[in-house]
């Protein structure tokens, strides 16, 4: 667990035990929800370790969730593609690195807090973008706040080198990630399977395969 975890879990579950080894009634009742809330905050930010997989080319998916875009997309006159997953409040919300590189660039965009299956939100919602210089060009993720998701966390800085795979950041509670790919990468996903940060192959930029541990 992340120790974000601690500060937002440990106070309802600590009062929520008080109520019921003091309480009756409502109290009890009061009791009982304070501390499954707890536990829903302590599940929330957890942190489990994954399996990272080898080879040359290897996109791996930033957050785990549900792929809700696959499309083309230019960016600054460059073609590439987009996949973006949308994390419910039950999935894990540590964010990692889809490939092995340096981080050029990490911005703050202040914006909106709309739904984060709202496609609209990729370019409106407040966001921290990434910009990554990786061995097959440049490629860009974002950490984007949703509806319910009011705080993205960046755990990296511009200079960092970061391998596939590793942890980078959090956002907290239900959220959304985008990466975007230079060029005509395969895309291992499709529009509505169920990823895993970390784990999960996105896209590939030739062929690949193995696994390690992080």
């Amino acid at each position: 667990m992340v120790r974000e975890g601690y500060s937002f879990g440990l106070p309802p579950f600590l009062i929520g035990v008080v109520l019921l080894a003091w309480g009756q009634g409502w109290m009890f009742a009061l009791g009982t929800v304070l501390v499954l809330l707890g536990l829903f905050v302590f599940s929330f930010f957890r942190n489990p370790d994954r399996v990272i997989p080898d080879g040359a080319g290897v996109i791996v998916a930033p957050a785990d969730g549900r792929v809700v875009v696959v499309k083309d997309e230019e960016k600054g006159g460059r073609p590439g593609k987009r996949v973006s997953i949308f994390l419910a409040v039950w999935n894990v919300h540590v964010n990692r690195a889809p490939a092995a590189g340096k981080i050029t660039k990490l911005e703050y965009k202040p914006g909106k807090f709309m739904a984060a299956w709202d496609e609209r939100c990729s370019s409106d919602n407040e966001q921290n973008v990434f910009t990554q210089e990786t061995e097959h060009g440049e490629i860009v993720y974002k950490q984007i706040a949703g509806w319910v998701a009011r705080r993205c966390i960046a755990w990296k800085k511009e200079g960092d080198t970061v391998a596939r795979g590793e942890r980078v950041g959090l956002v907290r509670f239900g959220s959304r990630m985008d990466v975007w790919m230079p060029g005509e990468p395969e895309i291992a996903v499709r529009v509505g399977q169920n990823v895993k940060g970390g784990s999960s192959v996105l896209a590939r930029m030739r062929e690949s395969g193995g696994g390690t541990k992080r």
